[in-house]
């Protein structure tokens, strides 16, 4: 089956594989670039490189750098950094001179996270819109973690033609989502997030739907080249069969309310706390958040046969509709919203393929294989979509 494969993966920035973690780095260090690992399998001809600019957009981001500018918003580090696994973004843990300010008092931290945002990717003001969204949500009390904001320069800093902001540092463990008990507590923590995620739209944010998530995606990958030449016709068959599928699903739901979401909402972007004031679930990480239809903050918390995502989904909506209302109709997405992110998971990685972290990342894409496996997902997808969901 489909089902876990490649999609508890996100563009987030707390990605938790081991092989990725690196030690604390010193002042002087040098760079956190990933370098390139060996291919498995037979790889594809990389096709020609975009403008230089966008080859390699951190390689200038070095530890002094990092040091520099959040000493310029308030935060002044004792030269210790750790490299939080992130690939969307470059995402630091940076500890503080004792007694270092922010600017308006002292830190409450002995360390913070830092996070710096790929260049290009999103405009001010869409990154402004996270950051208000993520404050919205801790202001009402929802256990969220909202990016810090230093007096006279709000939450969204510049330095050296970087764009980053600074969080405070939460600890926690992934959730336990074979637990029952754990999966209700998630559906009311993503119910009440999208108790004020109903109340008004994004005006920046993009949406999910099949254009920006299926057909761009698709296209995309088509007019550079990353489909092998003995596998094109098959791949751009399948993927045409799998955005009619998700169109008939999105057909058979009819109408139904988007309204701002996480939109990445998988068990990476969330910590789980036992004690202290707030314990169980908070979301670190809200870079993707978009409009959309409720059932994808709930759909990538699945795992297992039909049988056993059912149950699943069952535990989050008896916690989820304690504080909103689910549409049923939404159920004929899930399998949609999977497809779409298929396709749109493959073309992410090979927009950034030129980003030196990618390629060690990810070893085993654009080889024969993974493409051939991606056909074999869309087909079983295919099926999927026409048989009915329950909860």
């Amino acid at each position: 089956m489909l089902l876990q494969t490649g999609l508890a993966f996100g563009e987030d920035d707390h990605f938790t594989e081991p092989a990725l973690q690196r030690p604390p780095t010193s002042l002087r260090s040098g760079l956190f670039e990933a370098r390139r690992a060996p291919y498995n399998g037979t790889t594809m001809q990389t096709p020609a490189p975009p403008p230089r600019s966008s080859l390699t957009p951190y390689s200038e981001l070095t530890p002094d750098l990092v040091l520099d500018a959040l000493e310029g918003v308030g935060y002044r580090g004792d030269g210790r950094l750790l490299a939080l696994n992130s690939y969307e973004n470059r995402v630091y843990q940076v500890w503080l001179e004792e007694d270092a300010t922010n600017g308006t008092s002292r830190s409450s931290s002995p360390s913070v996270v830092a996070k710096f945002y790929r260049p290009e990717r999103w405009s001010d003001a869409q990154i402004l819109e996270e950051h208000a969204f993520a404050a919205e949500l801790a202001e009402r009390e929802i256990p969220v973690v909202a990016p810090l904001a230093t007096e006279g320069a709000g939450t969204l800093h510049q330095h050296c033609g970087f764009r980053f902001a600074v969080y405070p540092r939460r600890g926690g463990r992934t959730p336990e989502l074979e637990n029952r008990d754990t999966l209700e507590w998630m559906g009311r923590f993503i119910g009440r997030i999208h108790a004020v995620g109903a109340l008004q739209p994004f005006a920046e944010r993009p949406a999910l739907d099949i254009t920006s998530f299926g057909t761009e995606p698709r296209d995309w990958l088509l007019a550079h080249g990353f489909i092998p030449a003995d596998l094109l016709e098959a791949w751009t068959s399948v993927t045409a069969q799998a955005l009619q599928g998700a169109e008939r699903c999105y057909e058979r739901a009819g109408p139904v309310r988007s309204l701002r979401l996480h939109g990445d909402c998988h068990a990476g972007n969330v910590l789980w706390t036992e004690g202290g004031d707030a314990p169980g679930p908070h979301f670190v990480d809200f870079d993707d958040c978009r409009m959309g239809p409720a059932v994808q903050d709930l759909w990538m918390l699945l795992s297992g046969n039909r049988a056993a995502m059912a149950r699943e989904l069952s535990d989050l909506l008896a916690g989820y509709q304690d504080f909103h209302d689910f549409d049923a109709r939404e159920l004929a997405l899930i399998e949609a919203l999977r497809t779409l992110r298929l396709i749109h998971y493959s073309a992410w990685i090979a927009r950034r393929w030129h980003d030196p972290a990618f390629p060690a990342a990810f070893p085993w894409f654009n080889t024969q294989r993974y493409w051939q496996d991606r056909i074999l997902e869309l087909r079983e997808q295919i099926a999927l979509m026409d048989e009915p969901w329950s909860a």
